[in-house]
């Protein structure tokens, strides 16, 4: 049995002792980053009042370096304010390109963008930056998802705005493959006097 003058002396020795000796915590830094979280849409809607223009191949030359090329589309709001730009940039000579986006500001960044050709395999773009009036989703472009834009009719884009509500639109595709392959719309050349 033990009595209150038991506990005062394990009590006083445990003062005098000061703090027991453990184990130390791991410090922050040593932890894995944690995941963030999934978080659920509250709902989806699509977004109707774009109008896109059609696929446009550009290409740049500048002294010596290899040419690079992009292929576009640009979707506009009746404002005439910019709603979607899809680009697929290459490189002569890289085997990979890369695939950007640009969209408004106002979304959630930590979900990345989905985009679907006609139905099938879908593929994600992060997030890589924002501007003042736009955010860049970009990452290399995934040789199967080239392929099936040409071969494909549509690509729905979805995006999750701040309000957690995902947005979609339809890009349309049938033009993709012959300005992908085909002589760019126009080249700029860039010549370097030594």
């Amino acid at each position: 049995m033990i009595n209150a003058r038991h506990c005062l002396s394990v009590s006083l020795i445990a003062a005098a002792l000061g703090p027991t000796a453990s184990v130390p915590a791991p410090l922050a830094r040593d932890k894995p980053p944690a995941k963030p979280a999934e978080v659920a849409t509250r709902g989806q809607r699509e977004a109707k009042d774009i109008t896109y223009g059609s696929w446009r191949k550009l290409c740049f030359k500048a002294g010596g370096a290899p040419t690079l090329c992009r292929t576009s589309i640009t979707g506009t709001f009746p404002t005439g304010q910019i709603a979607v730009r899809l680009d697929l940039i290459e490189r002569d000579g890289d085997r990979n390109g890369r695939l950007q986006l640009f969209v408004p500001v106002g979304m959630y960044l930590q979900h990345p963008v989905k985009l679907t050709v006609d139905q099938g395999s879908s593929y994600r773009l992060p997030y890589t930056w924002c501007l003042s009036n736009a955010c860049i989703a970009a990452d290399v472009a995934d040789p199967k998802i080239v392929k099936d834009m040409e071969a494909g009719q549509a690509l729905v884009l979805e995006v999750v705005d701040s309000n957690l509500l995902s947005l979609t639109t339809s890009l349309p595709l049938t033009q993709f493959a012959s300005a992908h392959k085909g002589a760019p719309a126009q080249t700029l050349e860039q010549d370097i006097d030594e």
